[in-house]
C-alpha cells in the first residue's frame, strides 16, 4: 500500500513505518503449465481419448460416403460428397434375413424389450436393497449371498435350465420371456448396489421416521427415493446399456419376428449376399449404439456420483 508523507513523496506502507522488514511475494507458488507432471498426464489422456475416437471417427466418415468414395481406400479421409443415403439404407431397406425392412422393426422389438425390462428390474431390486439395508429381516444374510452368487455366475450356464423353463411356462420365443430373463439377470447387481447405497444414507432419518410411526413403505417412498435420485440413474444406465446391447439372449430366447435391433446388425454386417456395404454396416452400427450413448450422455454426471456412492458404501 502507497502513503503520502512529507514533501509530498509517496512510499510504500513498508517503508513509511520504522523497524518493519519488507518481505517477498506471498501466497502459493505459481504452477507451471508445462510442467513435466502436466505433460505426462495430458499426453496419456490425449492418447488414450484419440485411440478410442479415432474406430468412432472413422466410422461416422465411411458412413456418410458413397461406395465410390471408399473403394478408393482413405478410410481417414472426410467424405468429398456428404451423403446419409446409407443411413436411409440401414434404417429402413437393408436386409436382416428373410425380411429387408433394415433395423427399424428390430428398434422398436429392442424398445419393447427394454422399457418393461429395466423398470420391473429397477423396482423390484430397490425394494430389495432398501429391505436388506433398514430392515434386518431373519435370513437376510443368506438370500444376500445367494444374490451376490447369482451376480457372479455366467450366463451360458444358465441357457438350457431357462429355455427349459420358459417353454414349460408356455413363453418360450416370446418378447414376454426375454423379459423376464433380462429381469432376473439384472437382479443380483442392481440389489447390491441399491443395498450399499441405502446403507450409506443416515441411519438416524431411517429411526426418526420409525418413532414417528412410518411403516415399510411410506419410509421407501417418502425418505429413501427422493434421496435416491444418482443410485436410479445408475441402475437405469447399466440396465438399458447391458438390455439393448445384449445379442445372445436375444437370438437365444426369440424368434425371427421378435429379434432385438443386435441381432438384427448382426444379420446386416455379416451377410454373405451381394456387395458388401461398408458404410451401410457403419451407419447400422451407429444406429444400434445411439440409444445407449445418449443416455449415458444425458445423465453422466449423475451416474458418477451414483456409482461412487452404490459401489463402496455398506
Amino acid at each position: 500500500m502507497l502513503k503520502l508523507v512529507a514533501n509530498n513523496t509517496i512510499v510504500s506502507e513498508y517503508e513509511a513505518v520504522p523497524g518493519r522488514v519488507t518481505s517477498g511475494p506471498h501466497g502459493p507458488k505459481p504452477r507451471r503449465i508445462l510442467s513435466r507432471r502436466n505433460i505426462v498426464v495430458y499426453g496419456t489422456l490425449i492418447v488414450v481419448a484419440l485411440y478410442y475416437l479415432l474406430p468412432l471417427y472413422v466410422m461416422i466418415m465411411t458412413s456418410l460416403k458413397g461406395m465410390p468414395e471408399i473403394r478408393i481406400g482413405n478410410i481417414f479421409a472426410p467424405p468429398v460428397e456428404i451423403t446419409f443415403e446409407p443411413w436411409i439404407k440401414a434404417w429402413a431397406q437393408a436386409c436382416t434375413g428373410l425380411n429387408c425392412d433394415g433395423l427399424s422393426r428390430g428398434f422398436w422389438n429392442s424398445v419393447r424389450i427394454t422399457v418393461p425390462s429395466v423398470i420391473i428390474s429397477i423396482a423390484v431390486a430397490s425394494v430389495n436393497g432398501y429391505a436388506l439395508a433398514n430392515w434386518r429381516f431373519k435370513g437376510a444374510d443368506l438370500f444376500f449371498a445367494i444374490l451376490i452368487i447369482g451376480a457372479f455366475i455366467p450366463y451360458q450356464v444358465m441357457i438350457y435350465p431357462i429355455v427349459i423353463v420358459l417353454r414349460e411356462m408356455g413363453i418360450y420365443g416370446t418378447l414376454t420371456g426375454l423379459i423376464m430373463v433380462h429381469t432376473i439377470f439384472g437382479m443380483p447387481i442392481l440389489t447390491l448396489l441399491f443395498r450399499n447405497y441405502f446403507a450409506g444414507l443416515p441411519e438416524e432419518l431411517f429411526k426418526a421416521a420409525r418413532v414417528d410411526g412410518a411403516g415399510f413403505w411410506t419410509i421407501y417412498f417418502k425418505i429413501m427415493l427422493p434421496m435416491s435420485l444418482p443410485i436410479f440413474v445408475v441402475a437405469m444406465i447399466l440396465q438399458v446399456t447391458g438390455i439393448w446391447n445384449d445379442f445372445l439372449f436375444g437370438v437365444v430366447f426369440t424368434r425371427p419376428e421378435y429379434y432385438p435391433m443386435t441381432v438384427q446388425l448382426n444379420n446386416i454386417v455379416n451377410s454373405v449376399q451381394g456387395v458388401k456395404e461398408y458404410n451401410v454396416n457403419m451407419a447400422a452400427t451407429l444406429l444400434t449404439g445411439l440409444v445407449p450413448l445418449t443416455i449415458y450422455f444425458i445423465s453422466g454426471r449423475l451416474f458418477v456420483r451414483g456409482i461412487a456412492a452404490g459401489a463402496v458404501k455398506g
